[in-house]
């Protein structure tokens, strides 16, 4: 029963926050990309 609440590790909830907030950063990343012109890389400095 612990192992079911517990908030840390690969439990369910903390995967579940995981995908969440990479489908927020890949999403915002596409409309930086498409609001600005220019690919996350030159944004950064990078190329």
């Amino acid at each position: 029963m612990t192992e079911e609440q517990t908030k840390f590790g690969f439990t369910q909830f903390a995967e579940n926050w995981n995908g969440r907030l990479a489908m927020l950063g890949f999403v915002i990343g596409l409309a930086t990309e498409f609001l600005t012109g220019q690919g996350i890389l030159s944004q950064i400095g990078l190329m």
